[in-house]
């Protein structure tokens, strides 16, 4: 008989397995996906995290593959993890079609194990922790990354009342076990590692999602908001570019504000060994 775990696991396999089903490689724009004015939180991991050239780079929970992909692209060592061998064999085909290579291993982050002399240079983690139990997930990370390394992430951020409105409907788009990042979930970074910075993002710029939705009348359990604002860029432009500035504006001199957002970016560095006070 399954534990509620492993319950829990299967039906993420499931969900992903069945999304992965449905994508056509050719369609994934993968420099866009990462370079786009409405992708503000790649923007500023690849602006941050530099040349990547020979880097060893571990990408947790990589979905299609369109940050993996791009990191090789970069010149990166990439290896692509995911719970999901449908999402991994989109990753994979995904690879081939821009000329790169990208190693493969199918685990749970959780349970995310590799040989012992597996070390990286960057661990990429986008859009999975608010999917997995925070700390053990940052416990077999924390072994993975090299001690002058950098872990990057980025999830949603649990306090606003609009999008928690918008996650109560979007049910079709989102697994149940869902748990956005609070504020205990950035300590618990910081009882990992030494060094734990946050940006934030999509404040005012929300209101594209508003438009979508109010607007626009586009169903959110037929369209993942997050990724179409991304493949619309362009449509989106006159609009998010002085929005963006107000952001940048309003978090400045606010930055409580950030808990209002969308999204966070965490960069973390100076991994703690287990049991180290």
């Amino acid at each position: 008989m399954l534990t509620e775990e492993e319950k829990r696991l299967a039906a993420e396999e499931r969900f992903h397995d069945d999304w992965a089903s449905g994508i056509d490689v050719a369609a994934i724009d993968v420099i866009g996906m990462n370079e786009a004015l409405t992708a503000p939180e790649m923007r500023y991991i690849v602006s941050s995290l530099g040349d990547l050239k020979g880097k060893r780079v571990l990408d947790v929970g990589c979905g299609l593959g369109e940050a993996g992909v791009y990191f090789a692209l970069k010149g990166a060592d990439v290896t692509v993890t995911d719970l999901s061998e449908t999402m991994l064999a989109v990753a994979q085909r995904l690879a081939r079609l821009h000329g790169v290579a990208v190693t493969t291993h199918k685990a749970a982050a959780e349970s995310l194990s590799l040989p012992d002399d597996q070390q990286f240079d960057v661990i990429y983690v986008g859009n999975l922790f608010h999917h997995v139990d925070i700390a053990s997930t940052l416990e077999r990370l924390c072994a993975l990354l090299k001690p002058e390394g950098v872990l990057v992430s980025w999830d949603p951020v649990a306090y606003n009342p609009l999008i928690n409105v918008y996650r109560r409907i979007a049910t079709d788009v989102r697994t149940a076990d869902e748990h956005p990042i609070t504020v205990a979930d950035l300590d618990t970074f910081r009882e990992h590692f030494r060094h734990v910075e946050t940006r934030y993002f999509w404040f005012s710029t929300l209101i594209i999602f508003i438009i979508m939705a109010l607007v626009q009348l586009r169903n959110p359990n037929k369209e993942r908001y997050w990724k179409k604002v991304v493949e619309e860029a362009d449509r989106w432009a006159p609009l998010y570019r002085p929005l963006e500035k107000l952001d940048r504006f309003l978090l400045g001199i606010f930055p409580f504000l950030g808990l209002l957002c969308w999204n966070v970016v965490i960069t973390a560095t100076g991994p703690v060994a287990p049991h180290q006070d």
